[in-house]
This record gives C-alpha cells, structure tokens and sequence, in this order.
C-alpha cells in the first residue's frame, strides 16, 4: 500500500500510533520501505513515537535512512507524566531522546497544550528543548474521541493565549517555511530556537494542509476532522494482483479531501467533535 502511494506522487511517510515502535517486525517494515529513499522517489521516510522505545532502536532507524523523528511528550514532570500514560517512566523517554541524537537524528517536541496541566510549564519545556538542541511544536487539544464536553472544553488552551505569554519573554519572528503541513513556525530571538504552533481552533491551516492518514486496518482518511473514508484493504484483498486498481481508489479518494474541518470550541458548547479517538488514525 505504501510503495502505491509512493509510486502516485507521495514524497513524504511518516508512521505513527498508538506507538509504532512496540510493533512486531516494524523494522522489516521500515527497511523495506526503504528502498524508495535509495531510489529517490521517496524524499523523507520517518516517524512520531512516544519515545519509549528509542534506546534500543535509534541507531538502526538512522542506519536505514531516517532523519529526523517528532516524540510525543506533554510535560517534564515525573508525577504528571505517570499520569497521563498511565504506564509512564520519563526517565527512559529522556534517555530515548538521547539514544535518538546519539545516533545523529534529529528530535522535535510534539506538546499538546493542555491548560491546568502544563500551563506552568511552558517556559521550563521550551528552555529544555532550546538547551537540550530540540525543536519544539505546541498543539491544540482536538475534540476527538468519547469524552465529557466540560472536561475537554477546561482543557482548551489557545495558542494564541500560549503565544502572547511566550511574548512576555521571549521576541518571536514569524518564519516563511512550510513543510506542507499544519505547523506554523516562528525563531525565537534570543536562543534562535525554532517553534512551530499547530491551531486548528484559533487559526484553521485546512488551506495549506496536504496531509492524508492511513489506518492500520487500511482506511484513508481524507481529514483528520472528518468522518469520510476509503476503505483499501477491501480493494487490495479483491484486486491482489491489479495495483493499479488501488491506485485508482486512492487517487479517487484524494479528490475529495474536504476543504477544512468542523472543529469549534464556544462557550456553550463544542462543536465538530468526533467519536473516532485520535490514536485511532496517528497522533
């Protein structure tokens, strides 16, 4: 399915979760995608991952190709880090990230903004990715997933809030780049450190955003924020041995990428949420 994608024009893989990195063979996979880096139709082949696996994979992810990687992580703290994965141990995600670097790839934060839980860290997560040679995204919490309104709505914290009080410190300068993406990104003055702000509720990127997202059961979502979807598995188990046939699905479903999403937080209520949990289709 990949190697279709590729072979339609596709330049960039990233594979996420849930966590990647616990999947059985998942670098058989890797290296077999691989080969598209050697030949040059694929320009960048990479991964998001909560970091807990970093140690004893980093070297072999650098060896086949990999660049550059984004971890997961919404806090420094120890206690609130147990927390909110319910497994956790930061110490072994902080050493990952070092195995990562070691091996020369290159690290971003993910950070979801979450007001009353890492508000009061926002400075202490920004100079440890400025000293520590990390780039760093913040992230909108989405209303994704079965949950209590009023708790996701108190957990909505605005980047346009975050940024002004980044401001206080520090002078942000907007930077022209794009990867394509949702990310916006400004430098920091003072330290050069690059952040990116990903706002799909205070500023909608739905414009710019090229991405599409694969399920491991084989469904293309079109939008992040929307419920439609192909099904390719389907075809792939119908048309084993026509891959034009897929190719034809997924341009297909590519024409109908919506134009933006339904996401809204207002004072009532929110708006445009979904059922569908974000693990469900990558973080």
């Amino acid at each position: 399915m990949c190697s279709t994608f590729i072979k339609s024009g596709i330049k960039k893989l990233r594979v996420t979760g849930g966590e990647p990195l616990v999947r059985r063979d998942i670098m058989k996979f890797f290296k077999g995608i691989s080969r598209h880096l050697e030949t040059g139709l694929l320009k960048e082949l990479t991964l998001t991952t909560n970091g807990s696996q970093l140690r004893r994979f980093a070297s072999e992810l650098s060896n086949i190709g990999i660049r550059r990687i984004n971890v997961s992580l919404d806090t420094l703290s120890e206690d609130k880090f147990s927390e909110v994965t319910r497994w956790g141990r930061l110490s072994q995600v902080l050493d990952g990230i070092a195995a990562a670097q070691e091996a020369g790839l290159r690290v971003k934060i993910n950070t979801v903004a979450l007001k009353n839980f890492n508000e009061d860290e926002l400075f202490s997560i920004t100079d440890w990715c400025s000293s520590n040679n990390l780039d760093l995204t913040f992230i909108e919490v989405m209303p994704m997933g079965e949950f209590d309104q009023e708790d996701r709505k108190s957990q909505y914290w605005s980047l346009k809030d975050l940024r002004k009080r980044l401001e206080d410190k520090f002078t942000l300068c907007d930077l022209h780049e794009t990867t394509g993406g949702p990310a916006r990104y400004v430098r920091v003055k003072e330290t050069q450190q690059k952040i990116g702000f990903i706002t799909p509720l205070t500023h909608n990127f739905c414009e710019s955003c090229n991405r599409i997202r694969v399920t491991c059961t084989g469904d293309l979502f079109m939008c992040l924020g929307q419920e439609d979807n192909a099904n390719l598995r389907d075809i792939i188990r119908k048309y084993p041995a026509q891959p034009e046939m897929l190719k034809e699905a997924i341009c297909s479903a590519i024409i109908k990428k919506p134009k933006g999403h339904d996401f809204e937080y207002s004072r009532m209520n929110i708006k445009g949420q979904m059922s569908r949990h974000m693990s469900h289709t990558g973080g």
